[in-house]
């Protein structure tokens, strides 16, 4: 005995497209309830929910005349929405492209001044060295600031302000 598996909300969106493509119709809730189970196989709990979730996708189009809400879903419509979507995608790849060549010019200017030669591989090692002393420097600087007039004032205001001991 296997129990019959259920559809995914995947297999029953598909299937409930079918049936607006396959009929090319336009339908009220009450028939999509009644054509879907038994075309389909899909569960009269589940219709609604199903529709609604092509309606918030923009798959199916609805319609309210008075109290009546209509259905429909052409094959043209999703012809047209992929044709809409391929040519956003195609301007989008030209447009990357574009940016690609620019940015390799700017890569191309950039290199050249940037052969490696033996002046700049030399300026570069001096440059490095200076960097590591100034570094070292500032160290030494921060460690000895402790002893800087200046500071010692900004530390202890009041002892500038009073005179020395005679």
């Amino acid at each position: 005995m296997s129990k019959k598996r259920g559809l995914s909300l995947e297999e029953k969106r598909s299937r409930m497209m079918e049936i607006f493509h396959e009929t090319k119709d336009v339908f009220r809730l009450k028939d999509i309830e009644k054509i879907a189970p038994k075309a389909k196989g899909i569960t009269p709990m589940s219709v609604k929910d199903v529709l609604q979730s092509l309606v918030d996708d923009n798959m199916v189009d609805t319609d309210q005349r008075g109290t009546s809400k209509y259905y429909w879903a052409f094959p043209s419509k999703d012809f047209n929405v992929r044709q809409r979507k391929q040519e956003e995608l195609q301007k989008r790849i030209s447009e990357e492209k574009q940016q690609k060549s620019s940015l390799e010019r700017e890569i191309e200017k950039a290199k050249e001044g940037r052969q490696d030669t033996k002046e700049r591989s030399s300026l570069l090692k001096e440059l490095n060295s200076l960097r590591e002393e100034q570094t070292q420097q500032k160290a030494e600087l921060k460690r000895r600031s402790d002893c800087d007039p200046e500071v010692l004032e900004e530390k202890l205001p009041l002892a500038a302000s009073q005179p020395p001991p005679s």
